[in-house]
């Protein structure tokens, strides 16, 4: 293995790039420790602005200086710029760590080369704000203190967690990867409901939002499941009761069990 003058380096520094780079400084790692390969010439010039010290090289010689290499590119550009690292991966064995939805660790050492160490991630837009949650899995080059790099990286920004069956990811990627714009939705719709009653959007934003918020920290903190919960403020002939009869007749349930399969469904063509 070659000797590696960087920790960590980034192929790509989209948003979720950005929010892992920010995390690992936020936990100490000195911004020149990190490098980063970003096309969009604005963005790079942006983000040596906001994080001074960070290193910017081009793909190649990034792959060849780094001890983990993060993915952080869309799924549909890896067909094309993964085979272009192999050589410089190959060279200096770095881990390399995947956030593209989708992409199995088989198809990226197809690309990368069959002895490379891959860890595939799959984090979620709360990272942002240090909330996020990654599930993980190794491929079987993986090593414990890859592992354990990997729990750094994405435990950066928020939770991380293991699955040890790959095909688990798409179930990851349908139910946490996707599920902030779920839960978006909701907001959106509550919001434009409570509108519709009357209420300033304002108010509504404030009322739905804090609603959401305080009802998932519920959730969270409580030793009580949420169907308990649910039950709890479900008071027999109440407005609650009303509400949810009302989610209950349009099949709110088969809904959201559709939708995640759909996701899973999509996961897996990204894949193919």
């Amino acid at each position: 293995m070659s000797e590696s003058t960087l920790e960590t380096g980034f192929i790509g520094a989209g948003n979720m790039g950005q929010a892992l780079i920010a995390g690992l400084i936020r936990a100490g790692m000195d911004a020149s420790n990190i490098g980063i390969a970003e096309p969009d010439s604005a963005r790079a010039r942006d983000l040596l602005q906001r994080f001074p010290g960070l290193v910017l090289l081009d793909a190649g010689e990034l792959a060849g200086t780094v001890r983990t290499l993060v993915l952080a590119v869309k799924p549909q550009v890896l067909p094309h710029a993964a085979p272009d690292l192999a050589p410089e991966i190959t060279r200096a064995e770095p881990l390399v760590v995947s956030i593209a939805a989708g992409i199995t660790t088989t198809r990226l050492a197809g690309w990368l080369g069959p002895d490379t160490r891959i860890i595939r991630a799959m984090p979620n837009t709360p990272a942002l704000v240090g909330a996020g949650i990654a599930g993980l899995y190794a491929n079987p080059r993986a090593t414990a203190p890859d592992r354990q790099a990997a729990e750094r990286l994405l435990g950066s920004v928020g939770e991380t967690i293991w699955v040890e069956h790959e095909d688990l990811m798409h179930a990851v990627t349908a139910t946490s990867g996707s599920g902030p714009a779920y839960v978006f939705l909701l907001i959106e719709a509550m919001e434009a409901a409570a509108t519709r009653l009357g209420l300033d959007p304002l108010t509504a934003h404030r009322l739905t939002l804090a609603t959401v918020s305080g009802a998932a920290r519920l959730a969270a903190e409580s030793p009580e499941s949420p169907t308990q919960l649910r039950v709890r403020v479900t008071s027999p002939g109440g407005t609650t009761e009303r509400a949810i009869d009302t989610f209950q007749d349009g099949d709110f349930a088969g809904l959201v069990d559709r939708a995640l399969q759909s996701a899973a469904m999509r996961s897996r063509e990204l894949g193919e």
